[in-house]
């Protein structure tokens, strides 16, 4: 019998459905490379990714170069304003020519207007809304019983707690 051969035809079939969507998506918004959007904390550093990100790439008339125009608060600009051509040579080195020449700071509240709607940084975790219902969990555990390992037991009965939690009504 011939040895298995992994394959990674699924993960490709997945990456052309979703391709043409993402570039048509970014490039409505100027972005040529959606890298630029998807890999920004990377760019940009974990530090300016936390407080500003890429909201448009546009093109002059005469076509020497495009602006980048970033949203931040009002309080991060000035120290963006400080790292604008530190920003424009990692961004230009994503595209591997200078096709940004420059970057726009756009300011906005933490929330409000349109691009501005999303606070910058992680959302905080929500707290438990009630408390663990006991029949609920009394339920995930009778049904998990037949399992004979222990840690499989216990993890299956966690798993079905979770999810009749969240079907309550």
């Amino acid at each position: 019998m011939p040895p298995r051969r992994t394959s990674t035809k699924g993960f490709k079939r997945t990456d052309s459905l979703l391709s043409g969507q993402i570039r048509a998506a970014s490039e409505s918004r100027g972005f040529a490379q959606s890298r630029l959007l998807t890999q920004w904390s990377e760019i940009a550093g974990p530090d300016t990714a936390a407080i500003a990100h890429p909201v448009e790439v546009s093109y002059g008339r005469g076509g020497m170069g495009a602006t980048l125009t970033l949203l931040t608060t009002g309080a991060n600009a000035p120290m963006l304003e400080m790292q604008k051509e530190q920003l424009r040579t990692r961004v230009n080195a994503v595209y591997g020519y200078n096709a940004i020449s420059r970057v726009r700071i756009t300011q906005t509240a933490a929330t409000g207007f349109a691009d501005g709607k999303v606070a910058f940084g992680h959302k905080p975790k929500e707290a438990a809304a009630a408390a663990p219902n006991p029949a609920l969990r009394q339920k995930a555990t009778e049904a998990a019983r037949p399992v004979s390992d222990d840690g499989l037991r216990a993890a299956l009965a966690r798993l079905g707690e979770n999810v009749l939690n969240k079907a309550k009504p």
